[in-house]
């Protein structure tokens, strides 16, 4: 298969993947399922972290600000997938196996997530900054972290990584503060759009680049970072820390 192929085919299993995914919500509301279809579909994070294989077989998982647990229920039909023998060669291998905590304050995305996982995953009404991280291997902040001031996301991380287990990882999706007029469009959007999940207009905190590298490595994490946006002309990044 050529590269032109193997693009196609790549494209049209994500597609399913997304599509099933989505389906998971029907007997939620209708905005919970075309969100679903779009986000995944729309934001490039999600298909990076099955192709890539950030998260591992078998891995037990905390996505802190979870929503309607869109991670978990990709990381269902992944998991589907893999033991129907449709996943793809050429990816990372499936996240079978998975089990997620899924952690938010919004009881309605929280309703909307139970509704779609029953008990496939857990879900968790709760604080990240005042909530008791249980032992995991990834613990996920996608669009999360800047929500709370700077010394809370350096207690928040701190309490994560003593939960982490050896090797264990953390997954941010986090604003670049030294791209200025991005950085604030990327705040607003944010913010709107935690309004209108029932969050009220919320205080956001970024850093940049070099400084999430620097609070990472202060806890002992090896971090890789690159740009990851979830649409233009934003500048996100996807920061991975890894310990040992």
């Amino acid at each position: 298969m050529g590269p032109a192929s193997a693009a196609v085919e790549a494209e049209a299993f994500w597609r399913s993947l997304v599509a099933a995914a989505s389906a998971g919500y029907a007997d939620t509301d209708a905005h919970a399922r075309r969100f679903a279809r779009a986000k995944l579909g729309g934001d490039r994070v999600f298909r990076h972290v099955l192709e890539q294989g950030l998260i591992a077989p078998g891995a037990e998982v905390v996505d802190v600000g979870c929503g309607q647990g869109l991670l978990a229920r990709l990381l269902q039909v992944a998991g589907a997938a893999a033991l129907e023998g449709r996943w793809l060669a050429a990816w990372a291998p499936a996240p079978a196996g998975v089990h997620v905590t899924g952690v938010d304050p919004l009881p309605l995305d929280l309703a909307r997530a139970g509704v779609a996982l029953g008990d496939a995953a857990t879900f968790v009404r709760a604080d990240m900054r005042s909530f008791a991280f249980p032992s995991c291997d990834v613990a996920v902040f996608f669009d999360t972290l800047h929500y709370i001031a700077a010394a809370e996301q350096d207690d928040v991380l701190a309490r994560v990584r003593a939960a982490l287990r050896p090797g264990g990882a953390v997954l941010m999706r986090v604003h670049d503060a030294s791209s200025p007029w991005r950085f604030k469009l990327g705040q607003r959007i944010d913010q709107g759009t935690a309004w209108l999940h029932g969050a009220g207009w919320m205080p956001v905190a970024g850093r940049s680049q070099a400084d999430w590298t620097a609070c990472l490595e202060s806890l002992g994490f090896s971090v890789q970072s690159q740009q990851m946006n979830g649409r233009p002309p934003f500048r996100n990044l996807l920061i991975v820390g890894r310990l040992g």
